[in-house]
This record gives structure tokens, sequence and C-alpha cells, in this order.
């Protein structure tokens, strides 16, 4: 190695005394001193607000980008409790600095851009925090800082999955689990998540199902096809097990090489060692006609379900699912999502069945209309609104 190449150089720069970057350790906002002097005190106004017939909702959200499941769950839920008279208001708390830049207004119009219009403001920081009747932690990394908010009737906390699974053994994972005993009142985004945080945390728990938006995701008038398959293939997210998914395709792809495969998901072109197109992250009209062509949909679920599968029984398209505890306590192991075995062989072959069978593809077509047209927005926020007077009433008791 000549003295005049690029790692030479930078010994010698090293030897001058140059230091690294130093590397950013992101820490959540007010973890050490909730663990340290615990929640501040509640205003005990929570028995009076309790039987108001309309709540002031705060809603502390993580960072966003655009698809964000999460936080388009956040903004649907919120726009029901709007639309049933409760005033609501988003406060970003941004740990990672990803909105760093930005002023409110800014980030206010990016998160109605990406997740649909609310009446509320969007807030980026706490700057004018004016207290609430609930205050709601939308993701373990703003637990800590909702506990330490002044001026709030009540605390509640909206669980959509469970998050210590998504890291290793890490000082993420242990606060992650941490924050489901500090004694919030937990709204979960479904019954099964709802027993684990009672079961396993000793949490006070409520439920809410996912809703559909029906007025985007029902079938469109295009032709329905034979012979293609699309998968969910949002590589960021690992509870999503896209390794899994592609050996599955992968072994379809051998099986049936003139099958076409569609991934959509992800924003960049993902390598998949079969043929495929790449549709990347749709918004909801598109992802509708996609659904609506298909012949079946593979969607892969290791925690909480996704709302991509209900997304596709709303617009007839019969879909593969893991055969997992939650997907089978929202499903059922005959209804309308087909479930099978976490191994490649045999998500392949689950596939392989909906392919060869159309008469059956037509009846799952039909159950999966049925099923979702029960899952509504407002029915949700309903739900929801249920689990803030619960909180309420709690609150009020202590």
């Amino acid at each position: 190695m000549t003295q005049g190449s690029l790692p030479g150089r930078v010994l010698r720069q090293l030897g001058r005394g140059a230091k690294p970057e130093p590397l950013h350790v992101v820490l959540p906002s007010a973890q050490a001193e909730a663990m340290a002097e615990g929640p501040l005190p509640l205003s005990g106004k929570a028995a009076e607000r309790a039987a108001a017939s309309s709540l002031r909702v705060a809603v502390v959200v993580p960072p966003f980008r655009r698809g964000s499941g999460g936080h388009a769950t956040i903004a649907n839920l919120l726009r029901g409790l709007e639309a049933s008279g409760h005033e609501t208001t988003v406060w970003l708390l941004d740990d990672e600095g990803r909105h760093a830049g930005q002023s409110s207004a800014e980030t206010e119009a990016l998160f109605k851009e990406f997740f649909g219009m609310l009446r509320g403001a969007v807030r980026s920081g706490f700057d004018g925090w004016h207290g609430a009747d609930v205050v709601v932690a939308t993701g373990w990394q703003t637990v800590a800082k909702v506990l330490r908010l002044p001026g709030a009737a009540a605390r509640a906390y909206l669980v959509q999955d469970h998050e210590p699974e998504f890291y290793p053994t890490s000082a993420e994972r242990n606060w992650a689990a941490w924050t489901y005993r500090q004694g919030l009142h937990c709204i979960a985004a479904s019954p099964w998540l709802a027993e684990l945080l009672s079961t396993q945390y000793g949490a006070a728990a409520t439920y809410f199902d996912l809703g559909v938006d029906h007025e985007r995701y029902r079938p469109v008038d295009v032709a329905r096809r034979e012979d293609l398959v699309v998968f969910y293939a949002r590589a960021v997210t690992p509870r999503r097990a896209v390794p899994l998914g592609l050996m599955a395709l992968q072994e379809l792809h051998r099986r049936r090489p003139g099958v076409e495969i569609a991934l959509f998901g992800e924003a960049r072109p993902l390598a998949a060692p079969f043929p495929h197109r790449m549709l990347g992250v749709l918004e909801a009209d598109g992802l509708a006609r996609v659904y609506s062509e298909a012949t079946v949909g593979l969607v892969l679920s290791l925690t909480n379900p996704s709302l991509i599968p209900q997304e596709m029984l709303a617009c007839g398209l019969p879909c593969v699912d893991l055969a997992s505890e939650s997907m089978l306590a929202t499903y059922g192991a005959n209804g309308p999502a087909t479930l099978a075995p976490q191994h490649p062989v045999a998500l392949c072959e689950a596939i392989e069945r909906l392919l060869d069978d159309r008469q059956h593809r037509t009846q799952l077509a039909a159950d999966g209309l049925r099923w979702a047209a029960a899952r509504t927005w407002p029915t949700s926020a309903a739900q929801v609104a249920d689990g803030l007077r619960a909180a309420l009433r709690a609150a009020a008791r202590s």
C-alpha cells in the first residue's frame, strides 16, 4: 500500500491528532428523570373530566416518515375522536433529530400531508404545552416524557405493538418493557396485545380493532389477474420478516416461473433472488388498484397484525400471513386470511393452493369483504375514547 493511498492518509491524520466524529447515541427524553423521580402528579381533575362529553386529548408521537403505518393509525383515530367532538393536539418528540431545523408549521404541514388532515394542531417540541384531560404516549420512546408532563388529568398509552420485540438484548429492549409497568392505562391495537400486556406486565388494558378506510380500500374496477402475487416487502421493519418472504417467493418462482411477483412497501429497490417488479411506497389509491388486480397477497406479521392484510381483504384480495398467536386470535384458523407456518416452503405452498383454486379464492374474497366491512375507523375511535375514559376513571380512583 502506498503512502498516498486513502488508508495511509487517514492513518497519518490520526497520527497528527485528528479525531473521528463522535458516535451519537439516542437517549430518550426524560428517561433518567422519570426513572429516578417517577411521574409528576396528576391535576386532580380526573373525576370531573371523566363525565365531560368532550375531552382534550394530547398525543405525543415519535419521529415520522412517509408511509409510517403507526402514525397513519394515530391520525385515523384522531380524526374519529375529532368527529365525535373531542379536541386533539399532536406533540412531536424528536430525540433522533430527524426533524431538526423544521419549524412547527413545517412539521405540521408534513404530518398532515403524509397522514391526512386534522383539526387539531401538530406541534414540534413542547413549547406552549398546555396540559390535557388525557395525555397519550404512542411509542415506548414517548412514555418517560409523558410521565413528566404537567397539567394532565390522566395518562394513557396507545400500544400498537409489543415493542420490546423490536430489539435484541439491549437498553432499548429493557426500556420498552419498563414502559408497560408505569401505571398508564394501555389502549392496545388488538385483543391479543391487550391480553399480553395484562398477563405479562400486569398493565390495565383495553383494546381497539384496527380500522379500514373504506373510501380508499375497496375493489377497483380492474381485471383480476390469475398470475400475480404481491408481497409487502418493507425490509426496514424486521417484524415483517422480509427474508422469510423472499425465500418463500424464491421457491414459488422455482416451481412456477410464469407467476409474476411484485414487491411493495420499500422506497429503495430491493435485491431479490428472482425476477420481480418493484412498486415502491404507494399511496392508498395505488395500493387499492394493486390489491384489486393481484391474485394473492403476502404479508408477514411476527408480532401484532398489520393494517395491510385487512386492507387487502377490503379490496377482495385473498392473502397469506403467518399462523402466529396474534394472527390466529385476529382471523381464526379458518378465517378470511390464509395462515401458514413460519417456513418458506409452507408459505410457498399456501400461495400455490390459492393460485390453483379459483373457487376457493372467490369464496375467501367474499369472506374477506364481509369481515373488513365491520372494521371502520369511527368504530376504532369509539373504542379508543372508551379507553381514554377508563384512564380518567382509574386516575380518579388513585
